[in-house]
């Protein structure tokens, strides 16, 4: 059966937790996931921003049940507090969406020390799964879905060096930021499968999706007519911020989905419709997943899913 992107399933009675859905893709999961009947919550750190977007998703999606949770990714207390103020006795599916991409030195830490781009996008996410298990647990086929990156694609793991403190160059730290998080969702699959759990853990990734050829969504993005013709010969090879969150939200949605698949855009992998993607060496390499996954425990104090074997 073809996925149909312009007709997704209902999804009534669900709950839906979309980290940074208060803009970019994370922000076009949230709207096409309202669009199922579902209840969609929105998690970010700026309220006023989550505040737009939820008020945007309403006037798109009449009925639309959306509303917003602070979260801070960077901030260990912060994901405890939020998963508290998510108020449910159950999660149907976690889009680990949310991250931070510095342009430039110089390298910034949290609170608690690391390195910021890996903290908030592995270690936060990381976190925040684990603090989320027990609702995941509580519904009866619940999905973790991480969002990866083309980024990651020529980066390889220093697990010598995960917080890049020997040799710090932003583009290559974000990079392997993603790989982890890719490592991370397969890495999870296996563990959940191994210990008989319902809940499956999904790896989706937007492709090549830019501001130029993304849809306006007035105050969270406004794209002028000198900005839409500009893009229109990138059109050709990448796609905008509508269709890079749609590879996330089959991965929600579809019925066809398997644990520790991989899914992302049909052309090239930078844009087209949703399909399911062959997982990279580099990413499916247990040996690297599971000393990975024995750093963040180490690193976070918190294990999403019991040990393998």
């Amino acid at each position: 059966m073809t996925w149909d992107v312009h007709r997704l399933p209902r999804a009534e009675g669900k709950t839906f937790l979309v980290t940074g859905g208060n803009a970019g893709i994370g922000y076009f999961v949230a709207e096409q996931l309202a669009t199922t009947g579902a209840t969609v919550v929105i998690a970010g750190r700026s309220t006023s921003k989550a505040e737009a977007a939820t008020a945007s998703i309403r006037s798109r999606v009449p009925g639309a049940l959306v509303r917003h949770i602070p979260l801070d990714l960077a901030d260990p207390a912060s994901i405890e507090k939020s998963v508290y103020a998510l108020d449910v006795q159950a999660l149907d599916a976690v889009i680990l969406n949310a991250g931070v991409l510095l342009d430039g030195p110089p390298r910034r830490e949290t609170a608690a020390g690391h390195e910021l781009m890996f903290a908030t996008n592995h270690l936060g996410h990381f976190t925040l799964t684990a603090h989320l298990a027990p609702l995941l647990h509580a519904a009866p086929a619940a999905r973790v879905v991480t969002t990866g990156s083309f980024a990651a694609g020529s980066e390889r793991m220093d697990l010598d060096d995960l917080q890049s403190t020997r040799d710090y160059r932003p583009k290559r730290t974000y990079g392997r930021s993603k790989l982890a998080q890719m490592l991370f969702g397969i890495e999870l699959d296996r563990r959940l499968r191994a210990s008989h759990s319902t809940t499956i853990s999904v790896v989706s990734h937007p492709g090549g999706a830019l501001d130029a050829l993304t849809a306006s969504r007035p105050p969270l993005h406004v794209r002028t007519t000198a900005q839409r013709l500009r893009g229109l010969p990138l059109g050709l090879l990448v796609q905008g911020k509508e269709a890079g969150a749609r590879p996330a939200v089959r991965a929600v949605l579809d019925p066809a989905v398997r644990g520790g698949q991989l899914i992302g855009p049909r052309v090239l992998g930078l844009r087209g419709r949703p399909r399911f993607e062959p997982v990279r060496e580099h990413v499916a390499d247990t040996d690297t997943a599971r000393r990975l996954w024995t750093a963040s425990v180490a690193l976070t104090g918190m294990d999403p899913a019991p040990s393998v074997g």
